[in-house]
């Protein structure tokens, strides 16, 4: 949209096609970006390729060659009031006002919740957004800002910040998918709702930072993972249970980026965007547990930047691809594999009865990109850094080039994926291990299925059980939760 909004204020004429679920978010997001009489036509999901041309491309043609009616010519930037939400009442009476849900056809007339996401809420009180507010010296009337300049890593996050790939220090943040900028005050509205206690405040304010996990429009609420002494210093779980229930900052500061995607973002599903099955609002996953690392491993913070004495907040991953998850294998097999060179791993490696240490990432690896393309992110605990330390691998930029290199695979077969369709821009562009274009390349030359080693990613969890935890990955951007203190 974006880019159709670009063309379309050149003078340049275009036209939509979407699908008939699509129309109502397109037509929202058209408004967004100032071209609200954008033209669309619909086009069918089952019928076959040349039937469904021949039932649109009369009125796709007539479409581009008509002029343009004076509706249709008027644009604008978006600029909608967003009055303060307040309710005077009893506690039960204020809990039904914010617990109030609308019925959208868009999902068969499901409820969809006006204020929250879907949960029940802190009731945000002017006493409580004002004690909130006190975690930090910022201005409530302050709007999320960028507080340093930014690289943007990742589709989603540069989605969120209003597109392009480097934005600079005092950029207003941009939530998604409504395009909209929001105050201090107005996150610490979101983070009481949440349940937020005041010393977490300059966490949520640097997830704020990052679009609030609003990504492009179908964020969920985002994935975050804090490095720093901020772990220590509000009491983050980094350990057993990280992703379970009971540790307040983990849960609540995970759940507000879900709250701010829909108060901050306004995101409303099938009106202003458009998912399957969606997340559900993705809770903070942890903590890195940076005392366990082997010596010369970097924390996220230092990797990303940063001072090792700093805090930060790691937003989402990076690179293209996702999918994976889950433990790669099952309890007790690892640990045999490194102390006694039994097991499905030793045999995997031809090491059946030497003990470790021994390099796992062969085993890991193998049938990685079978069905998906790009990084991975891998959550492990010392006992398996240490083992990958002793076998070599001094940094975790050695871990992350060593699976670069093992990404390697013809071009033949890389022809093959459908990620790569829209990452060569339709195998137009450039190949950048060779600088050619891609249709110049041998069927034999070797192509990473990893675009660089950055879209890979460790983090250090504690825990004694041999489990690795994965999912598709890289680095996100990293926010300073300093800068909000």
């Amino acid at each position: 949209m974006p880019y159709l909004a670009e063309l379309e204020k050149e003078g340049i004429p275009t036209v939509l096609i979407d699908l008939s679920e699509e129309t109502t978010k397109v037509r929202h997001d058209a408004v967004v970006y100032g071209i609200p009489g954008l033209r669309v036509i619909e086009a069918s999901r089952t019928l076959p390729g040349p039937e469904d041309v021949d039932n649109w491309i009369d009125p796709l043609v007539k479409s581009l060659t008509k002029p343009l009616t004076a509706k249709e010519k008027k644009s604008g930037t978006w600029a909608p009031e967003e009055p303060r939400v307040l309710f005077e009442g009893t506690l039960e009476e204020a809990e039904d006002f914010y617990a109030q849900t609308e019925k959208i056809s868009g999902i068969l007339n499901a409820p969809f919740s006006k204020y929250t996401d879907g949960l029940p809420v802190v009731i945000p009180t002017e006493e409580r957004v004002k004690a909130m507010l006190a975690g930090t010296s910022h201005s409530p009337d302050e709007i999320i800002a960028l507080q340093r300049d930014l690289e943007i890593r990742g589709m989603g996050v540069g989605e969120a910040l209003g597109g392009g790939m480097k934005r600079k220090k005092g950029e207003p943040v941009k939530f998604m998918p409504m395009y909209r900028e929001a105050t201090v005050e107005q996150v610490a509205v979101n983070a009481v709702m949440a349940g937020c206690r005041p010393e977490y405040f300059p966490v949520v304010l640097a997830i704020a930072e990052s679009g609030g996990g609003t990504g492009d429009g179908r964020g969920g609420g985002g994935s975050f993972v804090a490095s720093g002494p901020i772990v220590k210093e509000i009491g983050i779980n980094v350990s057993y249970g990280r992703g379970s229930i009971g540790n307040p900052p983990n849960k609540t500061i995970g759940r507000v980026g879900a709250i701010m995607w829909r108060n901050l973002g306004g995101y409303k599903e099938t009106v202003s965007t458009i998912m399957t099955y969606g997340g559900g609002g993705a809770a903070l996953l942890h903590g890195e547990y940076a005392e366990g690392l082997p010596p010369g491993w970097k924390g996220l913070n230092e990797e990303l930047g940063f001072k090792k004495s700093e805090s930060i907040i790691m937003a989402g991953g990076g690179g293209p691809g996702g999918g994976g998850g889950g433990q790669f294998w099952m309890p007790g097999v690892y640990r045999a594999f490194q102390k006694s060179g039994h097991g499905a791993i030793a045999r995997w490696l031809g090491v059946k009865g030497i003990p470790g240490p021994h390099n796992f990432l062969d085993y890991f690896l193998d049938g990685m990109w079978a069905t998906r393309e790009g990084g991975v992110t891998m959550v492990m605990i010392p006992s398996m850094a240490k083992d990958l330390y002793d076998v070599g691998f001094k940094s975790k930029e050695s871990v992350y080039e060593y699976i670069y290199k093992k990404s390697f695979e013809p071009v033949k077969k890389y022809r093959m994926r459908g990620g790569p369709d829209f990452f060569t821009n339709g195998w137009m562009g450039i190949e950048k291990t060779s600088g050619k274009h891609w249709k110049e390349l041998a069927d034999d030359y070797m192509v990473p299925v990893c675009p660089d080693p950055m879209s890979n990613c460790i983090i250090l969890a504690h825990g004694e059980e041999t489990v690795l935890d994965r999912s598709g990955g890289g680095h996100g951007q990293a926010f300073s939760i300093d800068a909000w203190r």
